[in-house]
C-alpha cells in the first residue's frame, strides 16, 4: 500500500520560514516525478513546486525565488522550503507522486501564515 506522508507545516509570521517533507512508503518513486500542491479554502488546487526524476524543477511565479523543492532519492522523500512567507500562501499543502496521472496523494498539512 502506497503512503505519503506529509510533515512540517503550521503557523508563521509574514516573511518567516517553514520546510515541509513528504515520506514515501510502500514503493519507490525514484524514478517518478514529485511535486507538492496547495488548495486555499474556496479555490481550486494549484501546482507549487515539481521535480522530475533528473532532478529538473518547476515554479509557478508565484512561488518563484522563494520556494524550493528537493528530493532525497535514499529516503523516498521529497522537500519544500518555503522562504519569504506571505498570507496569501496560507493553504492546505499536498504532496505528489507519479508521473503518470493520477499519481498518489498524501493527506495535507496546514500551513497558516498570519501575524
Amino acid at each position: 500500500q502506497v503512503q505519503l506522508v506529509e510533515s512540517g507545516g503550521g503557523l508563521v509570521q509574514p516573511g518567516g520560514s517553514l520546510r515541509l517533507s513528504c515520506a514515501a512508503s510502500g514503493r519507490s518513486f525514484s524514478t517518478s516525478a514529485m511535486g507538492w500542491y496547495r488548495q486555499a479554502p474556496g479555490k481550486q488546487r494549484e501546482l507549487v513546486a515539481r521535480i522530475t526524476s533528473s532532478g529538473i524543477t518547476y515554479y509557478p511565479d508565484s512561488v518563484k525565488g522563494r520556494f524550493t523543492i528537493s528530493r532525497d532519492k535514499n529516503k523516498n522523500t521529497v522537500y519544500l522550503q518555503m522562504n519569504s512567507l506571505k498570507p496569501e500562501d496560507t493553504a492546505v499543502y499536498y504532496c505528489h507522486a507519479g508521473t503518470i496521472p493520477p499519481g498518489y496523494w498524501g493527506q495535507g498539512t496546514q500551513v497558516t501564515v498570519s501575524s
